[in-house]
């Protein structure tokens, strides 16, 4: 069994699953994915997002404000705190920082992303963090903030080992990895992940986006995230039932307030 630790199902296109998010979740199952993190991105979003996994008891949702998202969608810190608190969310994020994209807004990135991570320690979930080019202040504020009393992920990962280890070592995070593992051209990122302790990794997708070899080119989705874990495999020389086991484990033992199905 597998799980995909993040995924934004109310991004993708439904027309490819006969205009329905059944047959995703039905795609998944017959993967052997487990399990569903769908991760938000607005506090605009989040509503309809929920309603839309509600009916699927498989498919565990997040609350946050994606650090590129901040200059269109403002960050209402009431209503984060509000939504965070649903029963249902079981982290807090994606939030983080972006200064590839938006290097322009980081003051207003490093704002949110100290918010989130006291609202984080306050409700007791773990942080789902975006970190790209901003490897010394994504480390600074999780210290700052002592995120290491809530835990989280750094999610999508291709920073570099020592950032990796960094988050691991002081701050007891894990390091979750995407079909860019996959890559032709990523094999600096596959070097990262033969050295990282399988007992740290997490698998995603990411879907709809960063399809994993060999699906690149179409539509991601959580069936994919099967690949993904062959992929780690691959690269650390372990038997794909090491690499779902191991990272099963490691998701219920950070995301604690995920209750596992049973299919």
């Amino acid at each position: 069994m597998f799980i995909d630790s993040h995924c934004h199902l109310d991004k993708l296109k439904l027309d490819e699953f006969d205009g329905s998010i059944e047959q995703v979740i039905a795609n998944a199952k017959q993967a052997g994915v487990q399990q569903m993190l769908c991760i938000g991105v607005t506090l605009e979003d989040f509503p309809s997002m929920r309603d839309l996994v509600t009916p699927y008891p498989e498919v565990a949702i997040s609350c946050g404000v994606h650090p590129l998202y901040i200059g269109k969608h403002a960050l209402v810190k009431e209503q984060l705190s509000e939504h965070v608190r649903d029963e249902r969310v079981v982290a807090v994020g994606e939030t983080g920082l972006d200064y590839f994209y938006d290097p322009d807004s980081k003051h207003v990135q490093q704002e949110s992303f100290a918010y989130h991570i006291e609202l984080a320690n306050e409700v007791d979930k773990p942080l789902i963090i975006h970190t790209r080019d901003a490897r010394e202040d994504t480390l600074g504020l999780l210290r700052d903030g002592h995120a290491e009393a809530c835990g989280g992920v750094l999610h999508c990962f291709t920073e570099s080992y020592e950032m990796a280890r960094q988050a691991i070592d002081d701050l007891d995070f894990y390091i979750s990895i995407s079909g860019i593992a996959s890559f032709r051209n990523a094999s600096e990122l596959r070097d990262v992940v033969k050295k990282l302790p399988l007992d740290r990794l997490l698998i995603e997708t990411d879907s709809p986006w960063l399809a994993p070899v060999p699906h690149r080119g179409k539509q991601n989705q959580p069936a994919y995230v099967a690949d993904v874990a062959k992929c780690v495999a691959d690269i650390k020389g372990l038997t794909l039932a090491e690499v779902a086991e191991t990272t099963t484990r490691n998701f219920f033992q950070l995301f604690k307030r995920v209750e596992p199905h049973q299919r």
